[in-house]
């Protein structure tokens, strides 16, 4: 039966998401059942279709090999001992990840100005469009948001903001919170990898996968818990023309900018949820427990249902819960913690990894809404009001991606 669970766990992910429908009778059948589609064949085509895992295999070495060429810029800063991860200084977070968000994220600039970002996310959205039926600009954005920040997938269709309904509102936020950008699947890559070439191709694959797979997975919980009322245009997915440098130095310069803004913001982050955890923990200790297990626990058949053994359910839930009640940032680093220290083995981490792949957490709420308001600041009370209901759409959309995953991954 437990084998089977994963497979069980999608379906009540979707129960749940139908469970706080606001309107349970509209339930949109063609949508769950080619998003859940779309979710397995990735899986099965990119884990276990042998044709398939080859190329994708090759992709994650090139991604990862590229993604260690920020070695260089932070050895050219930095010194060379603090870049060894053997050397005295051992592995310095701040170092090791935060620059690799800069270099990342100026790389990914590069390719938007040369036009190849465009052409694969237009590809992708068409591809969305015209299987799951959805509007052009709920296609698009969803497309986005696998590339790029929650803030940043908007902007492709900034002009129509203001005109979308109330479930292509949901549509917009829940694939914000169900992604990550790709300048900080670049830090995880080298968080969870470490210093193996193998492992961080490992991680890599397992990363770009989760990202493919949960934009139709953001689509099915979007539309479940808000299903559309109005008549919708069925535009074809058109990216709104925005700036992106004057050239290709220009472009490489404005994302450096951007990343360094991303890696101060993930610096703060970690210092304030690190240290505020700590803070719960602190009169917890007394009672011989801790705010992760107590996640942990209310979590735990979460983690059953995306096959983790029976040991390591309690510590899977408190990387859910550490999720959303910090960040995904702050629970990858618990995750590197707890494969060092064996409590959580490889398989189980790899399934976690898919789970732990969005920005579903509380302090994205505010960021999705401001960064959504100056955009179209006549919708922000719709922001406001769904703001909530997209997070938890998100997780149900992450944590359903981990099931659909966990079918595939060898034990």
């Amino acid at each position: 039966m437990h084998q089977f669970a994963p497979l069980l766990g999608i379906v009540v992910l979707v129960g749940i998401a139908w469970a706080l429908s606001s309107d349970r009778k509209r339930f949109p059948w063609r949508i769950a059942l080619v998003g859940i589609g779309l979710q397995l064949v990735v899986a099965g085509a990119f884990l276990s279709f042998p044709p398939l895992v080859a190329p994708v295999d090759a992709l994650a070495r090139l991604v990862a090999g590229a993604i260690r060429q920020a070695d260089e810029g932070i050895r050219f800063v930095f010194g060379t001992e603090l870049v060894k991860p053997d050397g005295p200084w051992g592995f310095v977070f701040a170092v090791k990840v935060l620059p690799v968000i800069i270099f990342f994220a100026a790389l990914m600039a590069v390719l938007y100005r040369l036009g190849i970002m465009p052409r694969i996310v237009s590809a992708m959205a068409w591809l969305l469009h015209r299987t799951l039926g959805v509007s052009g600009e709920e296609a698009l954005v969803a497309a986005s948001n696998v590339f790029v920040g929650q803030t940043e997938a908007p902007l492709c269709i900034k002009p129509y903001i203001a005109g979308l309904t109330s479930s292509q509102i949901m549509v917009l936020m829940t694939t914000g919170f169900a992604t990550i950008a790709g300048s900080v699947l670049a830090a995880y890559v080298g968080m969870l990898g470490g210093p193996d070439a193998d492992s961080q191709a490992l991680f890599a694959k397992h990363l770009l996968t989760a990202s493919l797979m949960s934009a139709p997975a953001a689509l099915v919980m979007a539309r479940v818990m808000v299903p559309e009322t109005q008549p919708v245009a069925s535009r074809p997915p058109r990216i709104a023309s925005e700036s992106l440098g004057a050239n290709v130095l220009d472009a490489a310069a404005l994302g450096a900018t951007d990343g360094l803004r991303l890696a101060l913001n993930v610096a703060a982050m970690l210092i304030a949820f690190v240290s505020l955890i700590a803070l719960v923990n602190w009169p917890l200790q007394s009672l011989g427990t801790s705010l992760e297990e107590i996640l942990g626990v209310v979590l735990w058949p979460f983690a059953w249902l995306m096959g983790a053994p029976e040991g390591q359910r309690v510590a899977v839930g408190g990387l859910l819960g550490t999720q959303v009640v910090a960040t995904e940032f702050v629970a990858y680093v618990s995750l590197r913690e707890a494969m060092a220290s064996g409590r959580i083995d490889q398989r189980t981490a790899q399934v976690v990894t898919y789970a732990l792949c969005g920005f579903c957490n509380l302090p994205s709420i505010a960021i999705q809404i401001g960064g959504l308001t100056a955009l179209a600041p006549e919708r922000r009370s719709d922001f406001v009001k769904f703001g909530p209901r997209a997070m938890v759409a998100g997780a149900l959309a992450c944590w359903s991606t981990a099931c659909a995953a966990a079918l595939f991954i060898e034990r």
